[in-house]
């Protein structure tokens, strides 16, 4: 088996809500010097089979990431 791990981010450009609640809650916690802040999700796939990260990538294309608004990065975990 092998571990792949997909990162989901918004593209650059698309408003992030809750990306823009975490800037602000650091700000009042007293964080300074925070200019942005972008959230994503991080995904972890155990697969079997040839060609895990194409596999992967296939997945995020049709599922896991909507190509409209987010971009997405595909990598086997050490």
């Amino acid at each position: 088996m092998t571990r792949v791990v997909v990162t989901v981010m918004p593209r650059e450009g698309v408003l992030d809500p809750q990306g823009q609640a975490v800037q602000g809650a650091l700000g009042r916690l007293g964080f300074a010097g925070v200019t942005d802040v972008r959230l994503g999700r991080r995904i972890e796939l155990e697969l079997d089979g040839p060609d895990p990260l194409a596999t992967a990538q296939q997945m995020c294309e049709r599922l896991l990431a909507n190509a409209l608004i987010e971009d997405f990065s595909v990598a086997l975990e050490d």
